[in-house]
């Protein structure tokens, strides 16, 4: 296993432009890393998907990762390749199922052709495993939180060679376990519209986007992610309905894959920035430039993205995914009457609810689904649409082109 490692091979000038203007370090906001966080608890809270029954249930599975990308030389024009990677992977679960994990775990090692370099460490070409096991974390020290009598910890790291992020970074995944659970919204009673004909009553009006607007660029929607790092465990893999979280540490799919089928496993890793980079601006976001040229919509562009399809556009992003705050901060534009929240949903809802707060009118545009790769509907119902906020269950695609139309034409034109 070699690093850095290509991700797509001899980019062309249109590609190496894209580099430097939106995603490497010369970029307005580099995003040259990609990070992700997932916390799994067994707690009252979760017992529906975590199969919590009583006090003795706190089983925990924490998955945290870091990766950089960069240009590296080729014969021909240079490539983009994941330059470093980093996993961390932590678990807490009963003293026998820490034990079956731990044994299970060095025995995948080996199978893997990992090379023992000492206590807990293994090297596998430019890749570094650190392994330890311990009865009490330091995290949970700290935070003065008690796991059961009997219970075990595992910690695994997956390092390429030389990387390795600052303790900073390294605790983020403890700092949102601290967080707690995330409480879902009470929906209110929202009005189902056809279109969004009612937001030429709350002209100008102000977006912030989700991974709606990236779905429909070709980028996999953020439950791929979840499929990639086994983050849970479908109940019903033909319909996609139902999950459970993978909390059981000697029969963990995620390790077992990074182990035993480590360069197929990485490169799976770097599947959604390779997504990103290569996805093009879509018509809706054209058209949403346009109608900001002409006045009808204002800045800055609110974004839960990391894939600069919202730069690229030409827009003056403002980013609102972030780990070191539960509420950031959002610039809402003071001539704005509308908040237009396209293809969001869950735990990024604090923009609307600050939106609602300031007096703007909330429209939310999302089909509340997306079809699989097999033409079947998968239902992703919105859970925190409020009284008076207005949905319209359309694509941005659909929602945003009639929009235009209907602004370049008039009521009447039809």
């Amino acid at each position: 296993m070699q690093f850095p490692l290509t991700v797509i091979d001899q980019l062309d000038e249109e590609q190496l432009r894209k580099w430097d203007n939106f995603y490497g370090v010369t970029a307005d906001r580099p995003r040259y890393q990609e990070e992700g966080i997932w916390r799994r608890t067994q707690q009252e809270e979760t017992a529906d998907n975590s199969g919590w029954t009583g006090a003795g249930d706190a089983r925990r599975r924490i998955i945290h990762y870091r990766h950089q990308f960069g240009l590296v030389d080729t014969t021909g024009a240079p490539a983009l390749a994941m330059t470093e990677l980093y996993v961390y992977h932590s678990v807490a679960a009963p003293h026998d199922e820490i034990h079956e994990a731990w044994e299970q775990n060095h025995l995948m090692l080996a199978e893997g052709g990992w090379k023992e370099m000492g206590p807990g460490r293994w090297e596998l070409g430019d890749l570094r495993v650190h392994m330890i096991r311990m009865e009490e974390h330091p995290e949970d020290v700290r935070a003065s939180r008690k796991l059961p009598a009997g219970y075990e910890v595992i910690d695994t790291t997956f390092t390429s060679v030389n990387a390795f992020p600052p303790k900073a970074i390294r605790r983020r995944p403890w700092e949102v376990l601290t967080h707690g659970v995330r409480v879902k919204d009470t929906p209110g009673k929202p009005i189902y519209a056809d279109n969004l004909a009612q937001l030429t009553d709350f002209l100008p009006f102000q977006v912030e986007v989700g991974c709606g607007v990236s779905y429909e660029a070709g980028i996999p929607p953020l439950h791929r992610l979840h499929e990639i790092y086994r983050v849970n465990e479908i109940e019903d893999e033909e319909l996609g309905k139902g999950f459970t979280f993978v909390l059981s540490p000697g029969r963990d799919p995620f390790l077992e894959e990074l182990i035993r089928n480590t360069e197929d496993k990485v490169l799976e890793l770097s599947e959604m920035y390779r997504s990103c980079f290569n996805a093009e601006v879509t018509p809706a976001l054209h058209a949403l430039k346009r109608l900001e040229t002409a006045g009808h919509m204002v800045g800055p562009f609110i974004t839960n993205n990391f894939d600069a399809l919202g730069a690229r556009a030409g827009f003056r992003e403002e980013f609102m995914r972030r780990y070191d705050q539960r509420i950031p901060p959002v610039t809402l534009h003071p001539e704005a009457k509308a908040l237009v929240v396209i293809g969001l949903h869950a735990d990024r809802r604090q923009v609307a609810r600050r939106a609602r707060e300031a007096g703007l009118k909330v429209f939310i545009v999302d089909p509340e689904g997306f079809p699989r790769p097999d033409g079947t509907w998968f239902e992703y119902p919105l859970e925190g649409p409020q009284d008076g906020d207005v949905v319209v269950r359309q694509t941005a695609a659909t929602a945003i082109g009639e929009l235009e139309r209907l602004l370049e034409h008039g009521t009447d034109s039809e």
